[in-house]
């Protein structure tokens, strides 16, 4: 097990410095379990660290505490949404979506107070947050788990990284690796009791998700189909594909969320035909329960803000599939 947990550690945010840790050693041990365990290791949620400060693990555990601890407990009587926002890449690209899709979102659904992000440092001088990975986003949930009515509130996850088949991956630079696979995802989530959500995955490879939390009170949206790559993950931009269409756009405006997911849809289908790349196919399922507590929560939608940050398709010419 030991080598199938090294192996499916493939590429997750850490820092409490401004520059995000670069990724420059190869994860240990890569390629050498078969797909079959790397999955499995994937799917145990199974995170390894290699090397790190214990100062850096002190202030880290610091910052997790003090932020769980401030979360707003739910109001009886008014359907609250959660919104967890986490980026599991230390690539910045993924601390700057995470950050503003937390903005957005909290907005969008009168989450002040009720919102967390997991994002370490986003390279543009933001301040440090705590860092998203599979032990943090577990404490996260639990957290959210202990201060909302499991039977009216909602859970709205947002996550960002780098994807494969067996699930989204965390890398923290050269000192973090692990991953989250769909299993482990839903077993999290059934523990704790947390039925309604709105599950946004913004990764490689994600509709892997889909047929695992697809339930009758879950909706689900993801980048991509299970076998397709997503675009825009390059350090530099401040937005994936999937985050600027999905996050940056359709979701500030006062609509429906699968209105907000068709929108989506197509306007990343118009970028990856510019480019002539070959089509992510996002995935969309809502299920008929879901709609009761969306209907409630977007009775209140504010109106539309603009957008921020270059917009994802202006990298076109460099875009390559992320891996």
């Amino acid at each position: 097990m030991a080598a199938a947990l090294a192996a499916m550690m493939l590429t997750g945010p850490v820092s409490a410095q401004e520059q995000p840790p670069a990724h420059l050693l190869p994860p240990p041990l890569v390629g050498t379990a078969p797909p079959q365990d790397v999955a499995a290791a994937a799917d145990l949620g199974l995170q390894m660290e290699r090397d790190r400060d214990p100062r850096a693990v002190l202030a880290e555990s610091r910052r997790l505490s003090a932020t769980l601890a401030a979360l707003r407990p739910q109001r009886p009587g008014v359907v609250d949404a959660y919104v967890v926002s986490v980026a599991l890449d230390s690539d910045p690209v993924f601390s700057r979506e995470a950050r503003e899709a937390a903005r957005v979102l909290e907005r969008r659904y009168g989450a002040v107070g009720r919102t967390l992000v997991l994002a370490g440092a986003d390279g543009r001088g933001g301040a440090p947050l705590p860092m998203g990975s599979p032990h943090s986003v577990a404490a996260a949930l639990a957290r959210v788990a202990e201060v909302m009515d499991l039977k009216e509130d909602v859970l709205v996850l947002y996550t960002t990284s780098h994807g494969a088949p067996m699930g989204i991956v965390y890398n923290d630079g050269d000192q973090g690796f692990g991953a989250i696979g769909p299993t482990r995802l839903w077993t999290i989530l059934s523990r704790l009791g947390i039925a309604n959500r709105l599950v946004l995955v913004s990764a490689c490879y994600s509709g892997v998700f889909v047929p695992m939390l697809t339930s009758d009170t879950t909706a689900v949206v993801t980048a991509s189909s299970a076998d397709r790559t997503s675009f825009g993950c390059q350090s530099d931009n401040d937005w994936t594909f999937f985050g600027d269409a999905l996050i940056n756009q359709a979701l500030r405006k006062p609509q429906p969320l699968e209105a907000a997911a068709a929108e989506a849809k197509a306007l990343v289908a118009e970028w990856e035909g510019q480019g002539r790349l070959t089509p992510s196919q996002p995935q969309v399922v809502v299920g008929a329960g879901a709609r009761t507590w969306l209907t409630a929560l977007e009775r209140r939608l504010p109106p539309e803000t603009p957008r921020v940050g270059r917009p994802s398709v202006s990298s076109l010419s460099a875009v390559a599939p992320r891996r």
